[in-house]
């Protein structure tokens, strides 16, 4: 993954002869300016400081290998395990724009091509916005796979249901679900939300029905706001970054994985479906501090 920004300020700041206070002080800045967020830069730097001073790293290296390691430590990355046997389902979450409908056509070709699924379906499950059905549909013809689908207006969780319904009928592997995303109405896609969530659990086995989310890097701090809307209206089991081709500073992961325990599973970095790839934290730290 490219992220920028940080990663240039960060080799200027470690140019210094001395890294005193004001040292600390601009680093502390810098992860802010990363969209780190002001809790996690202020605590990360003073961990920092003190590890310095315990184990007195005084070198340039010492303390770029110091501060990775403690930016790495509070990454959480996992696999999407699908349960073999039965109908896994998918349900995708994220707000309008992230680009929630392509990526669910990029997990279905990983699911596909890269995990060898054959029997993949897609459910339309944003039935407030008539261009995300046709779009959805659209991607499926180019993956040759169906799309359960219902006229704009249709109860999500009907579609969900009918999607379910169907996988089993066919004998299929995966579902993966889309939801809507307005979160300017809150209360109105939380309680939607509920009622899928409910009518997927009593519907799929333990273990095999996991919720998406799906963040765009560029929104920065934001990203954070929307994963704690969502995590405590459904829970959240794994994250997809979109976006990260873009100039995103991308720091957003380290303090959602930090504060909220969830894991990031792929990053997104263009249009194209085969623009996917499973998220590595090591890479990821790498990148943002500009080793890469």
């Amino acid at each position: 993954m490219a992220l920028t920004g940080f990663g240039k300020r960060l080799r200027e700041l470690f140019r210094s002869p001395e890294f005193g206070e004001e040292f600390y002080a601009d680093l502390e800045d810098a992860l802010i300016e990363a969209d780190v967020g002001v809790r996690t830069a202020a605590e990360s730097v003073e961990t920092l400081r003190e590890t310095a001073r315990r184990e007195r790293i005084t070198t340039r290296a010492g303390l770029r290998a110091a501060l990775r390691a403690q930016l790495r430590a509070y990454l959480v990355s996992q696999e999407i395990a699908l349960v073999p046997g039965t109908v896994n389902l998918l349900l995708v979450l994220g707000v309008n724009g992230v680009g929630k409908t392509t990526t669910i056509a990029k997990l279905a070709r990983h699911f596909k091509l890269a995990r060898g699924i054959e029997k993949i379906l897609l459910a339309a499950g944003d039935t407030f916005r008539a261009a995300a059905i046709d779009q959805l549909k659209l991607l499926g013809e180019r993956l040759s796979l169906p799309v359960i689908a219902q006229d704009p207006g249709a109860d999500p969780g009907a579609v969900v249901f009918d999607g379910i319904s169907s996988a089993v009928a066919r004998g299929a592997d995966l579902v993966i679900a889309d939801t809507a995303g307005r979160l300017h109405n809150r209360e109105a896609l939380v309680k939607e939300l509920a009622k899928i969530d409910k009518i997927a659990s009593s519907k799929i086995a333990p273990g095999a029905y996991k919720k998406v989310l799906v963040l765009d890097a560029t929104t920065g701090q934001n990203s954070l706001a929307q994963a704690e809307t969502f995590h405590a209206a459904v829970g959240v089991d794994s994250i997809v970054l979109t976006k990260a081709d873009s100039t995103a500073k991308g720091g957003m992961i380290v303090p959602i994985c930090r504060e909220l325990g969830i894991p990031f599973s792929f990053v997104g970095s263009g249009e194209k479906l085969e623009d996917l790839e499973i998220f590595d934290p090591d890479l990821y730290v790498a990148s943002l501090l500009g080793d890469s």
